[in-house]
């Protein structure tokens, strides 16, 4: 249909993949123009339908970036670093929007996007949700207000599939507490503790990661001080809540500059960040 948005899912036959494909058919307003797959993988060359275990859609799964990109005016790349990092470069060829939720990846990586910035807007997040993202902007008032006599602890839960921990959620959050503090969270960091590990380190924040069965994903941040905690949760119940984000941020990017961008951009909290 005459002006909708052509989208095309990379890394179609994943659970996030999945879900990417059914939150694009559910969406007004955009279409699904391609979907890609690993060289070899059993989904190429196969209609993405009939591979889903559905009727056919016409949309045959590539294992060609560039062909799906030039026919796509917005890709959604939930993969891995080094895959979104090349998929980035073919964005900024096709200039094309480049919506990212792709966990794992390292700062040497995230500053890695910045060329392909500049002619293409990416949207990055390591959580599409709305309920996060207000949730990372009160982490950072609450770190902000709060002395460093409140320890600051991380908690997350997900499935057992899970490969990378902490969550990319969970690092989201411990960003915005040390922003709101004015710490650069690399100098602060305590990513699990084992054996003999002496005190607590006054200012630190804790990072721990739980695997089990088939949660969606836990997320608490934890003030805490003699006396009393302040906690802060996020419950997902359903992965389609970070489909749908992203579908969204894809529809918010298609008129949008070059530039990198969040979903605090998108949902327009980007000024309770601050």
């Amino acid at each position: 249909m005459e002006g909708e948005m052509r989208l095309a899912v990379l890394g179609a036959s994943g659970r996030m993949g999945r879900m990417l494909i059914r939150a694009v058919e559910e969406q007004p307003g955009v279409m699904l123009s391609g979907a890609t797959e690993r060289p070899g993988h059993a989904w190429v060359g196969q209609d993405l339908g009939e591979a889903m275990g559905g009727p056919t859609n016409g949309v045959t799964v590539s294992d060609d970036p560039l062909e799906v990109f030039a026919s796509a005016s917005g890709v959604l790349d939930f993969t891995t670093p080094a895959a979104s990092l090349a998929h980035a470069a073919l964005a900024a060829q096709a200039r094309a929007v480049h919506v990212i939720g792709t966990t794992g990846l390292t700062a040497e990586e995230c500053a890695a996007f910045a060329p392909a910035a500049r002619h293409a807007c990416i949207i990055r997040a390591g959580n599409m949700s709305l309920g996060v993202n207000l949730l990372t902007a009160l982490v950072r008032q609450v770190a902000s207000a709060l002395g460093a006599d409140y320890d600051i602890e991380v908690v997350e839960m997900h499935h057992r599939h899970k490969v990378d921990a902490p969550s990319g959620t969970a690092l989201m959050l411990a960003e915005a507490a040390a922003a709101g503090r004015g710490v650069a969270l690399e100098t602060v960091a305590e990513r699990g503790r084992d054996g003999m590990t002496g005190a607590r380190k006054t200012g630190a924040i804790g990072l721990s990661a739980l695997r089990g069965g088939d949660v969606a994903g836990e997320h608490d941040v934890i003030f805490a001080a003699e006396g009393e905690r302040v906690v802060l949760r996020h419950i997902a119940t359903d992965r389609m809540i970070f489909a749908r984000g992203a579908v969204k941020a894809a529809l918010w990017g298609r008129d949008r500059p070059p530039g990198e961008y969040d979903m605090t951009d998108v949902l327009g909290i980007a000024g309770t960040t601050a």
